[in-house]
């Protein structure tokens, strides 16, 4: 729904956020806000959350879809296209982050990750590319992966899968527009930003600065970077690595538990 002080959305460019009610999600739609972007809040269950954002943003709405559910959220994007003329950008931010290991994948977890993190947002972006309005400036996918599709270890073994079936969507997707010159399909790739899983806050101020620059990642990199991308400057299929060099690293375990071996 639209935030009560929302401005016409036809004279500003449209982005979408999904996961955008949240966390890194949320920073991503404030950079955009800022930027002078209509912003579309996605959410599946953080309604109050989406909800105080749009209002905080000159230009904002929310927008309810499950991404278990990728033909509901198909037909929410093709809703969206129809309307928002100036839909310019998708950030495929949203993701599920459960735990499994090598040794013992859990097919429940397995098809929950495969479907949230990369049969949703490659459905999304077909439809957003197929529906989103030509002629009126460059259209941009931005699919938010992680440093883990080139610094891969045993942890959380199918989301590790699932970010890489959508890192391989970027380059086929960019291929497969290739003759359309308004169509931009990037990856963007954090490290360790925000506390996750059972980690205690105290803890990050260890385990994320295990990368080369020995320093904190922040997420308004991460949200600086979204927008760079968004202006279509780099060509289509590439990706962006904002983890402070973690992924040109060989680490045998997920931060969390390297913090831990070594506190």
């Amino acid at each position: 729904m639209p935030s009560p002080d929302s401005t016409d959305t036809t004279a500003r460019p449209a982005v979408l956020v999904t996961g955008g009610a949240t966390r890194i999600g949320a920073a991503i739609v404030r950079r955009f806000a800022e930027a002078h972007w209509h912003v579309v809040i996605h959410h599946r269950a953080s309604a109050d959350a989406a909800a105080a954002l749009a209002a905080a943003l000159p230009s904002a709405e929310t927008i309810r879809f499950d991404l278990a559910d990728d033909d509901a959220a198909v037909a929410a994007v093709m809703a969206l296209a129809a309307r928002l003329p100036g839909w310019r950008c998708l950030v495929n931010s949203a993701s599920i982050f459960d735990y499994d290991s090598v040794t013992a994948l859990d097919p429940a977890t397995n098809r929950a990750a495969m479907q949230v993190n990369a049969l949703a947002p490659a459905r999304l972006a077909q439809t957003f590319l197929a529906l989103a309005a030509e002629g009126a400036g460059v259209r941009t996918v931005i699919n938010v992966t992680d440093m883990k599709i080139e610094n891969t270890n045993p942890d959380f073994f199918s989301y590790t899968m699932s970010k890489h079936a959508l890192a391989g969507t970027i380059g086929m997707l960019a291929k497969g527009y290739a003759d359309d010159r308004s169509v931009r399909v990037y990856g963007l790739a954090p490290g360790a930003v925000l506390a996750s899983h059972d980690q205690r806050e105290e803890e990050t101020e260890v385990s994320h600065r295990m990368n080369l620059l020995a320093r904190k990642t922040g997420p308004d990199e991460l949200a600086d970077a979204a927008l760079f991308l968004a202006g279509g400057a780099l060509a289509s299929g590439q990706s962006l690595f904002v983890d402070s060099g973690q992924h040109l690293l060989d680490q045998p375990r997920d931060v969390i538990w390297l913090a831990r071996d070594t506190g």
